[in-house]
């Protein structure tokens, strides 16, 4: 996700309880092979794509300025639903705060999403081998949310606003992606940098899925921009069993 041209817009461990409690504390384990995971990504990735015909799910999104992340600008929900042949389509449930923010921000977030997720597009934006070089961090296994991850540096192999370079944390028993982070390859406008994205993934019938996402960019109209997305009830829609 990219703001758009629209949008100008450890610690010590102190001991072990400390050391599992936290969010991602390091579990020395077996070496991983690497090749062997990033094989796993991929077929993660492949399975998600075949396997989900369509699906619906509600999108909250909030908007902040001058640091403060606690009382937001401008507010939307919206029902977004895929579907594989077409891609993404919106229906706004309600929107509040500024219509400036909410027309040069938030819509043009929409309409950035919705071309990014065109068939023929999309698959430049897959977090797979095809689009990126992934190199796993040292360290073995890590506790990321309670599930067993392994750590990948991303790096692109082309420079596209919908590409991030940072990390890369999948499940370590079968490649879906738990988390990532890092930012932009490239700004979508002169006017703005390039977008620090985050973003979280929940098992949703047995498909890694978004469940929060935070993105911050920087313009001179606006200055710092951070826009903060949860997404809730899904319902899903499989291909059927050959």
């Amino acid at each position: 996700m990219t703001i758009g041209l629209r949008a100008r817009t450890s610690f010590q461990v102190w001991g072990l309880v400390l050391f599992l409690c936290a969010g991602a504390g390091t579990i020395r384990a077996q070496q991983v092979d690497s090749a062997a995971m990033l094989q796993k990504i991929d077929a993660a990735v492949k399975a998600r794509v075949d396997g989900i015909a369509a699906y619906t799910v509600t999108e909250h999104y909030a908007v902040f300025r001058s640091k403060d992340e606690v009382h937001p600008v401008a507010e939307m929900t919206v029902k977004t639903t895929y579907k594989q042949e077409t891609g993404k389509s919106y229906s706004i449930v309600s929107e509040t705060g500024s219509t400036v923010v909410r027309n040069l921000v938030l819509h043009a977030i929409l309409d950035n999403e919705q071309h990014v997720n065109e068939p023929g597009i999309r698959e430049g934006a897959w977090v797979t081998t095809a689009n990126y070089e992934m190199k796993m961090k040292p360290g073995g296994i890590l506790k990321v949310d309670g599930r067993d991850c392994i750590a990948l540096v991303l790096t692109p192999r082309r420079k596209e606003p919908y590409l991030l370079e940072g990390t890369l944390w999948v499940d370590a028993k079968d490649g879906k992606i738990v988390q990532i982070e890092g930012k932009a390859t490239k700004s979508s406008s002169v006017f703005t940098g390039a977008t620090q994205l985050a973003r979280q993934y929940s098992n949703v019938e047995g498909f890694a899925q978004a469940t929060h996402a935070r993105a911050q960019s920087d313009s001179f109209l606006f200055g710092q921009t951070v826009v903060k997305i949860d997404y809730q009830d899904y319902q899903i829609q499989l291909q059927p069993v050959p």
